[in-house]
């Protein structure tokens, strides 16, 4: 199953995002990687790269992001995988709640990540 991970400069945000999805979707793979690891708002590359590793398969991870410094601090944290896992990572240009809420019922029905990507292309918000 595709994995989710939900990147917010607010932890609470990002467990929201996690928390509402999971009621649609409770068997969908999701981590919230949301503030600084000093409980401030901000994002946090080791938060965001262990987030990846907890919901990490060969059927990939998307990752949504609420502001542009997030998109940034996801692309840095991808760049610490490995090869292969870059491979299957998707940066997603959505909606954070509404994204993460469709993809996870998506994913929840096993489908691939390029078929939930297409269910997210008209949700583009021209944020990366």
């Amino acid at each position: 199953m595709v994995g989710i991970v939900v990147v917010s400069h607010s932890e609470l945000v990002a467990n929201g995002a996690k928390e509402i999805a999971l009621q649609m979707a409770p068997e969908a793979k999701i981590e919230a990687a949301g503030g600084t690891a000093d409980n401030r708002l901000g994002t946090d590359i080791n938060k965001i790269t262990e987030a990846i590793k907890k919901v990490y398969s060969e059927d990939g991870v998307m990752i949504f992001f609420d502001l542009g410094s997030a998109f940034m601090n996801a692309e840095m944290a991808v760049e610490f995988l490995n090869d292969s896992m870059k491979e299957k990572i998707q940066i997603v240009d959505a909606p954070l709640i509404e994204g993460v809420v469709v993809a996870a019922v998506e994913c929840s029905m096993n489908k691939s990540m390029k078929q939930v990507s297409m269910s997210l292309t008209g949700m583009s918000l021209n944020k990366i």
